[in-house]
């Protein structure tokens, strides 16, 4: 007879979905001689933007951002079928981790090590949408917050006050954090190496997070080093089919695939602009393409305003 002791609990039932979603992967992965991945987009937040807002350090130790809300012009029209038209959007203020999630990180609240390129303050990459969304849950709970994912579907409830992973108009609003030109830093592309590592300087591996210049909201990384997987199914007509001055768009309803954003060391200058888009299938079935150059951050909502 099971003790009350021995029940397992949500978080345990979580780092075995956890275990389970990594261990073929990283299986496959050693068998597989990967072949380059195709340029994903990166992307860099911008110059023109207000003062850098406050950061706050989480009961787990990680440095998030307060992200103000505001509104922004999504998407470019001069840029790729699938950014097109660029539109108006309107988001609320969340938190935003300040780096990429690292491997020391993910190893501490875990006990895994998915990744390729080995390194504490890397990057955690080699892990699927799937993976990303449960170790949003795990940090939910381990900070006594209401995790954001069904345990048996993934779906996100945009209530709840715990982790999730960001919104495809969150990202690239904090991403350009006041820019409005195809980088954040300007329209140079000689000028991203500053702020990214990718294919041109960051020799054929991640690079430790923070290691580039920040954006004006202090954010590392949004450009290059792992492409980030955010909430958002995945369409090229998107952007065709999203209302005028949405608030909080959340994309598609349907979908096989995820979106990811933001580049990674592999990506070349040319997609390093804010509106690119990525995607690939929310579980990677095909580790060979792309799969060391995945990478996350989380989100949360930001908390209420305290009263007098």
């Amino acid at each position: 007879m099971m003790n009350r002791a021995d029940k397992p609990t949500r978080t345990d039932t979580l780092s075995a979905r956890l275990a389970a979603e990594l261990a073929p992967r990283v299986c496959l992965s050693v068998l597989c001689a990967c072949l380059s991945a195709s340029s994903l987009a990166c992307t860099n937040a911008g110059k023109n933007a207000p003062p850098a807002p406050k950061t706050v350090t989480t009961k787990t130790g990680i440095e998030m951002v307060l992200i103000p809300a505001g509104e922004f012009t999504m998407g470019d029209d001069a840029g790729g079928d699938d950014e097109k038209p660029a539109h108006r959007v309107r988001v609320g203020a969340f938190l935003m981790d300040r780096f990429e999630v690292t491997q020391k990180a993910f190893r501490a609240l875990t006990g895994r090590e998915p990744s390729k390129f080995k390194d504490p303050n890397r990057p955690v990459e080699r892990l699927s949408w799937r993976a990303a969304a449960l170790y949003c849950n795990l940090r939910s709970l381990r900070e006594g917050l209401g995790p954001c994912y069904d345990p048996a579907t993934l779906a996100c409830d945009f209530a709840a006050d715990g982790y999730r992973l960001p919104t495809e108009a969150e990202w690239e609003y904090a991403c350009r954090a006041g820019s409005t030109g195809p980088y954040g830093f300007g329209a140079n592309p000689g000028d991203l190496s500053r702020f990214a590592w990718h294919k041109p300087n960051a020799g054929g591996t991640t690079r430790p997070v923070g290691g580039k210049a920040p954006n004006v909201w202090g954010l590392y990384d949004m450009h290059g080093n792992v492409a980030e997987w955010c909430q958002d199914r995945y369409a090229e007509d998107a952007y065709a089919q999203a209302a005028p001055n949405a608030a909080d768009p959340r994309g598609p309803a349907e979908g096989p695939q995820r979106v990811l954003r933001g580049g990674s060391w592999k990506s070349s200058a040319d997609a390093c602009r804010s509106p690119a888009r990525a995607s690939e299938e929310p579980g990677l079935a095909d580790v060979c393409f792309g799969y060391d150059a995945y990478g996350f951050r989380c989100v949360r909502k930001a908390p209420a305003a305290k009263r007098d």
